[in-house]
Parts: structure tokens; sequence; C-alpha cells
């Protein structure tokens, strides 16, 4: 599996594949993927700052979207901002956990089994502003 977020992850620890990197190092993948650099620089310019908390998600829910002006940005900051979602989530909702599809996309997956696609819903928001990611988060939290 090619899975470029990973490919820093993986020089540090020797090679081997994605999916054995979560299972091998889950903390670390996560904080690997809680980085979203584009996301945290667009909002800090906001005065958000992203504590990886469900009210963080709301303020981000709140700007103005002045990033679909730019189609080489949009794509990049929906995945950033499906990152974020799937760390808030992973961070604060017991049992959550990241997990690689078969194709090598990172979700979350909840106790129940139930998978999220975070970074499919941070791409929405990012186009259409549609779901909220606070929304995603609520249902992820219910259960």
């Amino acid at each position: 599996m090619n899975i470029p977020f990973l490919d820093a992850w993986r020089r540090r620890h020797g090679g081997g594949h994605a999916a054995s990197a979560v299972e091998r190092d889950p903390e670390g993948v996560a904080d690997m993927l809680a980085e979203c650099d584009l996301l945290r620089s667009r909002v800090q310019e906001f005065g958000i700052q992203l504590d990886d908390t469900p009210r963080s998600l709301e303020a981000i829910d709140q700007l103005l979207p002045r990033w679909r002006d730019d189609p080489e940005e949009l794509p990049w900051l929906g995945n950033d901002a499906g990152l974020y979602l799937g760390t808030v989530i992973v961070r604060t909702v017991p049992g959550a956990h990241w997990h690689l599809t078969p194709g090598g996309h990172p979700v979350v997956r909840l106790v129940s089994g139930r998978e999220i696609h975070v970074v499919e819903a941070g791409l929405d928001w990012a186009i259409s502003g549609s779901p909220e990611l606070s929304q995603v988060y609520a249902e992820a939290a219910e259960g």
C-alpha cells in the first residue's frame, strides 16, 4: 500500500505497510494525522485555535468559505478538515480509533463498528458547507 501521509512515518520506523503502522503505533499515526498544517494556518488567521475539541469544530463551521475561490487549495483544505474532524472524534469519543480501509484511506471506526469517512466529510464541507463538521461529530458522539 502506498499512502503518502505515512511515508515519513515509514522512514522513521523502518518501512512496512501502512495498515500495520496503525496497529504498531496508533498514537504516532494519530499524531501525524492531526497535523493538518494548512487548516491550522488558515483558521489561525481568524483567531481560531484548534484544540482538538468539538467547540473548535463549531468555530471552523462559522468561517466564511474563502478557500472556495482557490480550486487548488480547496481539496487540500477539505482533506485537512476531514483529518481534523477525525482527530477530534478519536480524542474525545470513547473507543473511537483510526482505521485504514483496504484502499488505504483513513477512516474513524467507532465502538459500534460504524466507520466514518472523515476525509470525504471534510471535502464535502469545504466544497458546499454541508454537512457541518460539528454535525458529523455530534452524530459520531451519539454512537
